[in-house]
């Protein structure tokens, strides 16, 4: 009999983490509707993913039109389900809310309608059309605004005010401006700007796998990949924190979200991390900084490779395989972290009979992994990511029949249908403000203008220029959801990293890697700040726990600029071996010295020993691995020393 452990409080407990998803994530306060209003919002989101799986697999939709389809299928719920204000009703939507919904409908049906007639007159602006773009831009902010928060419009704004008032710029930054007529043409009737390649991966790969991630939600995949790590983790010194880290990874596959991830496995894990004994910001940072990795964590990365394998022109196989064993370590770094810990306060794991048994979990429902296998090796065949997840969602219909538990049902499918949709929303928009960011710079070349500016405050030095990007990019990634975030980044940031030489793939993900540890580096550190609602615990003082758990990620973007090998460029079966060997034991090296433990409690010489080799140790070159390796032996042998002379005092 497989054993559930006691630890929800039902509605009461489900209604107090979604407070905190929506404390913390904007894209989750949308309205409780009910009524006539609810069904038409279901039933147009339901419209919406079925339009997406119909494009996808025998729609013959050309680009331009697919992406104004997706946007207005995006911005009419968005004005109906999110309230304009704090005060605004919380239960239904008003006049101006249907108003503003109807004019998304018009101002994209109208590209859609006379696509082919601007194309004819080489988009040229009429009377009607600069109106239209006027308005079109004003909800897309609106919108944007009202799912992502402020910073992210604002940031918007700012670069739309820099196309009229770049004469008033100083020094490089000045260019002779443009009119409103050249922006708007640019902005909206040209796909650079609102219609550009961000929304078009928004409304291909990344739609496609969130759907496909509902799906499987539906059929008990988070349950699933919950009691694994359980069964599996639970009974280990500390074993909460352990699960937390496999399962915030488990589902960091597919789900896009830090905040939401750190809420939904939080809830779960970080009331038991503190009733084996964690404190409670340790608890809550654990949480956090397993959550946000999920964003790292292949294949889906938050829906940040799809694009970063458009903006590169590689396949998305590409990035994944590039991306994974800096995952893995990453993850291995919180493991062992937790480890640590738990042996340094002798913290023991939960009880076997409190716990799911990971056999009989497998056995009863195993088939849940088989989607996931069914897109990676459609991936691994070089069939396009569309395909892939496509037949990944029909999968999981067709294996979800295996098991009575796991079935599918007309209901949930329809569900499935919606929520997908709904959790797509912000993606999407969040991916048409950042659109202005893209269409401001390729009409005024910013993003080259920052970049030059960038490499010459560094002197031309790549070291210095890496630790501005690093700044730059956790400041520009305050806030922002994982998919503006890295196009925001590697929009202003990653160019100037290409012009020192810096491999794009390398340059790309070190952007990536900095502007997500946003979420747990203070002060504007959500993931963390949701961790720490959940544990009740300081929020400051979980955000800076959290950000030496990830000091694997403050590391690694650093060693794979330098030496490419650990993303497997140039690589050959044999020669990444030991690379991967003597990453392993850097990165135990590393979490030794940041929590002060490995044996036994580290004294500082130890500490900052067992740093110093576990960097050597992560530079994949020999001279520095036989140097590191050295360090770590004569520290562990130190601590093994020590503690045979406890014994020895204590017999």
């Amino acid at each position: 009999m497989e054993h559930i452990l006691p630890i929800s409080n039902g509605g009461a407990e489900q209604q107090a983490t979604e407070d905190i998803i929506k404390k913390y994530d904007s894209e989750a306060r949308f309205r409780q509707l009910s009524g006539w209003q609810a069904t038409m919002v279901s039933v147009w989101l339901i419209l919406m993913s079925l339009f997406h799986l119909y494009a996808s697999s025998i729609g013959l939709l050309t680009t331009n039109i697919q992406r104004t389809f997706h946007l207005m299928f995006t911005m009419v719920p968005i004005f109906l389900l999110y309230p304009a204000w704090k005060h605004s009703p919380k239960h239904r939507f008003s006049n101006t809310d249907v108003l503003l919904a109807c004019a998304s409908f018009v101002v994209n049906m109208y590209i859609v309608l006379f696509f082919d007639d601007i194309v004819e007159r080489g988009a040229k602006v009429t009377k009607l059309e600069y109106w239209l773009g006027i308005l079109a831009i004003l909800l897309v902010l609106e919108a944007g605004r009202r799912v992502l928060g402020k910073s992210l419009p604002l940031l918007a704004i700012f670069f739309l005010c820099y196309c009229f008032l770049g004469r008033y710029f100083p020094g490089s930054f000045a260019h002779r401006g443009f009119t409103l007529k050249r922006v708007v043409q640019h902005i909206y009737l040209v796909p650079e700007g609102i219609y550009g390649v961000a929304l078009g991966v928004s409304a291909t790969f990344v739609f496609l796998f969130i759907l496909f991630g509902a799906f499987l939600n539906e059929t008990g995949g988070a349950k699933f990949f919950n009691d694994l790590a359980l069964g599996a983790a639970g009974t280990m010194p500390g074993g909460p924190a352990k699960v937390a880290v496999f399962a915030s990874g488990l589902l960091g596959t597919i789900n896009g979200s830090s905040i939401a991830n750190t809420a939904t496995t939080g809830a779960f894990t970080i009331p038991l991390m503190i009733k084996v004994g964690y404190k409670p910001h340790f608890a809550g940072a654990v949480e956090a900084a397993a959550s946000t990795g999920g964003q790292i964590m292949p294949p889906v990365m938050g829906a940040a490779a799809f694009i970063m394998a458009e903006f590169l022109s590689v396949p998305y196989t590409t990035i994944i395989v590039a991306a994974i064993i800096p995952a893995i370590l990453y993850y291995f770094c919180i493991f062992m972290s937790v480890h640590f810990i738990a042996k340094k306060e002798g913290l023991q794991g939960l009880p076997r009979d409190m716990l799911p048994n990971a056999k009989q979990v497998l056995i009863r429902r195993g088939h849940l992994i088989l989607p996931l296998v069914v897109i990676i090796f459609l991936l691994v065949r070089k069939y396009t990511p569309v395909f892939a997840a496509f037949w990944g969602t029909i999968s999981v219909i067709g294996v979800s029949y295996l098991r009575k538990e796991t079935r599918i049902s007309v209901r949930k499918l329809l569900l499935a249908l919606e929520m997908g949709a709904r959790s797509a929303l912000g993606v999407a928009i969040a991916c048409a403000v950042v659109g202005f960011v893209i269409g401001t710079s390729s009409l005024t070349g910013l993003g080259l203008t920052i970049s030059n500016n960038l490499v010459e405050l560094a002197g031309g030095k790549l070291f210095l220029t890496l630790v501005y990007a690093m700044i730059g990019c956790l400041v520009l990634g305050m806030g922002l959801p994982t998919t503006a975030n890295y196009i925001v980044t590697s929009t202003i940031i990653a160019p100037a990293l290409g012009r020192l030489g810096v491999l794009p793939i390398a340059a790309h993900l070190f952007v990536f890697y900095f502007g997500i540890m946003a979420d747990v580096t203070p002060p504007v550190c959500l993931a963390a700040f949701t961790g720490a609602g959940i544990a009740g615990a300081n929020p400051t003082k979980t955000g800076l726990t959290a950000t030496k758990l990830s000091i694997a990620a403050f590391i690694l973007p650093y060693i794979f600029v330098y030496q490419p090998q650990l993303l497997l460029e140039n690589v050959t079966f044999f020669n990444i071996l030991p690379i991967l060997f003597t990453a392993i034991i850097g990165i135990l090296s590393v979490a030794g010295a940041t929590m002060g433990f490995v044996y036994l409690p580290a004294t500082l010489p130890e500490r900052l020993a067992l740093f110093v080799g576990g960097i050597m140790l992560l530079i994949p070159d020999t001279r520095t691995d036989i140097l590191g390796l050295v360090i770590f032996f004569v520290v562990l042998g130190l601590q093994y020393v020590r503690t045979q002379n406890r014994k020895n005092r204590v017999s």
